[in-house]
């Protein structure tokens, strides 16, 4: 992996943390505005959607990203499995090649 990718997920624990802080600070500055309940209970509901959105918006995206790099990862494997399986291969014939010559000799 990249030093990208390992630092997704320290990104994505700050980003959400962010957001929820921003919202409920935001939640927490309608509380001491001067506003009647019903303009505050509109604002936060408004405000507590836009949050939702945004926070399933890039749950969705860092899942995305976690699929695609974790197929990449598989792949990644598969390839160098092959390469050892065939190394190995190589190694136990060329292995058998010279005890048959020390068989012959």
């Amino acid at each position: 992996m990249s030093d990208e990718d390992k630092g997704c997920g320290g990104a994505s624990t700050v980003f959400l943390a962010f957001l929820a802080g921003a919202a409920m600070g935001a939640g927490l500055a309608l509380l001491v505005a001067p506003k009647t309940g019903k303009e505050l209970r509109e604002k936060i509901a408004d405000l507590t959607d836009d949050a939702v959105s945004k926070i399933k918006d890039y749950a969705s995206e860092a899942q995305t990203k976690i699929t695609a790099t974790l197929e990449e990862g598989k792949e990644i494997y598969k390839e160098k499995k092959s390469i050892i399986t065939s190394a190995i291969e190589a190694g136990k014939e060329a292995m058998d090649r010279e005890k048959e010559k020390a068989k012959e000799a």
